[in-house]
């Protein structure tokens, strides 16, 4: 019998689902936007960057309540550090929006006094939301979860999604030698290039965005494998097996973020690796295929586990 069951979720934080109707009516509103306003912001229609921002916060924001409501205890502290997640989200949304209506860029922008202030405060609210992911992380890490699959595929999404957090750091650190701007996402060339639909990654350089997105979204990634396993392949291999390929995928995920960063730091295109870049990604998928495939072989059927 298993500790966390998706289908049965119990104490929902109330703050992170205020937070996810929220962040869901916003990217309706920015929806709106992208067709109805005609402006354009570093290359890409004003309104994109709210909507990609909603989206994401109201998938994060629904993904920590349902952690939330499937741990077998309650840790005060960890939900405190939820609700501080949902005032800073609140906070960076609002400036995000903002400097959308002012027709100017939220991040990365001081050239002028109020625009450094309003970066200042995103800067600080992506700190403070990094600590309260960490002290959420600390708390799961306390909790006992007796399905396996499911302990690895939480403990592991949260941390490498602060893992994703962390490479954002990489891009307020760039010197792009252009006044008024303290950062930049793109490598290689300024921001507002050639980008990818929807996402706008660069398509000529390298762009830092990409590692920051999959690593922050570890913590649906993984335990979404988990849940596939058990619902899809638990009745041909066992949960201990179940929990190995989890603990496969984490690991290789891990090692995803900081190769994506690195190809970034390299100036190459997601689609365009070169040739060091081909190469790891040859060895990160060779490794997986053939831990997995070793995981596999010593599968045992659930009957036979049973009997």
């Amino acid at each position: 019998m298993t500790t966390v069951e998706v289908s049965a979720p119990r104490r929902w934080h109330r703050p992170l689902m205020a937070l996810t109707w929220a962040t869901v009516a916003l990217a309706v509103i920015s929806g709106i936007g992208l067709f109805a306003d005609s402006r354009v912001l570093t290359g890409v229609p004003i309104w994109l960057k709210p909507f990609k921002f909603s989206v994401s916060f109201a998938i994060y924001a629904w993904t920590l309540a349902w952690l939330f409501s499937i741990m077998p205890r309650r840790s005060r502290v960890a939900e405190w550090a939820g609700t501080i997640i949902v005032a800073v989200t609140v906070a960076e949304l609002a400036i995000v929006v903002t400097q959308v209506i002012r027709g100017t860029t939220s991040h990365y922008n001081v050239s002028t006094p109020l625009n450094e202030t309003l970066w200042s405060i995103m800067g600080t609210s992506i700190m403070v939301l990094f600590l309260a992911h960490l002290v959420i992380g600390i708390g799961v890490l306390r909790q006992r979860i007796a399905d396996r699959a499911a302990a690895y595929a939480i403990r592991l999404g949260l941390f490498i999604s602060l893992a994703g957090m962390m490479t954002g750091f990489t891009m307020t650190s760039r010197q792009t030698g252009v006044a008024g701007v303290a950062g930049a996402h793109t490598v290689g060339l300024p921001d507002g290039g050639p980008g990818m639909p929807l996402t706008g990654w660069s398509t000529v350089g390298g762009d830092l965005r990409i590692g920051h997105f999959v690593g922050l979204h570890a913590l649906q990634v993984l335990p979404l494998l988990a849940f596939a396993l058990a619902r899809w392949a638990g009745h041909r291999i066992d949960a201990a097996t179940q929990a190995r390929l989890v603990l496969v995928a984490g690991i290789s995920y891990g090692v995803l973020v900081p190769l994506l960063t690195w190809q970034a730091l390299r100036s190459s295109p997601l689609l365009q690796p070169d040739g060091p870049v081909l190469l790891a990604f040859a060895v990160l998928v060779l490794g997986t295929a053939a831990s997995a495939g070793m995981v596999l072989s010593r599968a045992r059927r659930p009957e036979m586990v049973t009997a």
